[in-house]
């Protein structure tokens, strides 16, 4: 009898003469669909689970956690009874142990690219699969079984790990748990290490910035607690000197008024470059959380007033303090609130000729307090009014100012004003008819 039938898979008609060939021919295509599915089903398990690990190693810049989530993922998905991750040592330039799902691995010990399966990949910059190890006689495996693993080596599969296109360490498993490795186990780690070189070099980018960040802010610590203590240190005896100087300069003559007056414009020039410290320091500290409490206004600006008396005194300037009968209070940062006026009435100083006049005045206005310093000095021009506020704005040409100084102060009276609530504004009749700036804060209710 002959029958006759279709392959669903190759579409062509055979003729079976017998029909036990029917039967066996049924039996054995049967298998071979089964293998292929199930070959297909672990393709789609290997590749889903490639897209996780990719997902997860573009979220973790720590890179311990990475190297250990490498090397756990690889073992996993490669069925294998350990895997490690190998790095150059910048400097030795041998390998080491990074990470490893051995936990006897002697990750302190440095494996040589000589007579080691990982250097030699590392080495020849190419993949390598050594299976049934145990019948050969090669020596390759004596490194990894008698100083990296605490296993018997039968099995190994090893890929070059780059970063940036350079060759940076290796990704390695050890023993197959079920059959030998095999091209897809190489595809496989290959993909693996090609998604972990990139982690691992955004992971190390993000460390060095870290330990630079933390250097730079410890860097930055000093520097701030250097001025502070430097400005705190210097302001008494600056302000001694510069009062006992000017005593000299106003009841001597001859040469020891020159040199009372030489040793005057050094000491100004030196408290001008503390003042510019403390505002570079206040400045670069931003918004920093203020420390309110309810403080009556004309004692912070008698302490300002206090603070400049000396440098007043030093140019033969006046400077007259007006208050209130009634005490006004207000909710403030009191030092912060006296480097305002400090750095206003400083100005004055500054921009104001020898024997002119400065007033300092408290005044209120509705619900506000106005704290005014008003000099007869330079003033100030109709364009500068509002750009005068600005950082490291001068009034003065750099080519031609005859003044000292950064700019920095009125930017960090206009900053101190706004955190509390207040404004800042200049008032002037134009150049060589003085100014006015005024400070005018919220009053408490």
């Amino acid at each position: 009898m002959t029958l006759k039938y279709t392959t669903i898979d190759k579409g062509r008609q055979h003729r079976v003469d017998n029909p036990t060939q029917l039967s066996y021919t049924v039996g054995v295509t049967q298998p071979i669909e089964r293998a292929e599915i199930d070959q297909l089903r672990q393709w789609v398990v290997r590749i889903s689970r490639l897209v996780e690990i990719s997902v997860t190693l573009n979220s973790t810049l720590d890179l311990d956690r990475l190297l250990e989530f490498i090397v756990r993922s690889a073992a996993d998905l490669l069925d294998s009874e350990t895997a490690t991750i190998f790095l150059v040592n910048e400097h030795s330039q041998d390998l080491y142990i990074a990470a490893s799902t051995d936990p006897d691995s002697q990750a302190a010990i440095p494996v040589p690219k000589e007579g080691s399966i990982a250097g030699m990949i590392y080495r020849d910059d190419r993949p390598l699969i050594l299976n049934e190890l145990q019948n050969t006689s090669s020596n390759l495996t004596e490194i990894e079984e008698s100083h990296i693993f605490d296993v018997d080596v039968s099995s190994i599969i090893g890929v070059p790990l780059r970063m940036r296109e350079r060759v940076t360490g290796v990704l390695q498993a050890v023993n197959k748990s079920q059959g030998i490795f095999d091209e897809a186990d190489l595809q496989t780690l290959t993909n693996i290490a090609s998604l972990a070189g990139v982690a691992i070099y955004n992971a190390r980018q993000v460390e060095a910035l870290n330990r630079a960040y933390d250097e730079l802010g410890k860097l930055d610590q000093l520097k701030s607690d250097f001025i502070a203590i430097a400005s705190h240190e210097l302001r008494t005896p600056l302000g001694l000197i510069l009062g006992n100087a000017a005593l000299l300069k106003d009841f001597s003559g001859g040469d020891v008024a020159v040199y009372a007056d030489a040793v005057l414009s050094a000491a100004m020039r030196m408290r001008i470059l503390v003042e510019e410290m403390t505002n570079m320091n206040m400045l670069e500290a931003g918004s920093a959380e203020l420390i309110m409490v309810m403080k009556p206004l004309d004692s912070i600006l008698i302490a300002a007033r206090n603070e400049l008396q000396g440098l007043v005194d030093a140019k033969g300037q006046q400077l007259e303090l007006k208050l209130p009968d009634a005490p006004l209070q207000a909710m403030v940062d009191a030092p912060k609130l006296t480097m305002a006026l400090t750095n206003l009435l400083n100005n004055a100083v500054r921009f104001t000729p020898e024997a002119g006049h400065i007033q300092l005045l408290l005044e209120q206005h509705g619900h506000e307090a106005w704290i005014t310093v008003k000099d007869n000095g330079i003033g100030v021009g109709d364009e500068e009014r509002e750009t005068i506020f600005d950082l490291f704005y001068q009034v003065e040409d750099h080519l031609t100012r005859r003044h000292d100084g950064l700019g920095l102060g009125l930017a960090i009276v206009k900053a101190i004003a706004e955190s509390h609530g207040g404004r800042v504004w200049v008032d002037s009749a134009g150049i060589d008819r003085g100014a006015s700036f005024t400070i005018a804060l919220p009053l408490t209710d």
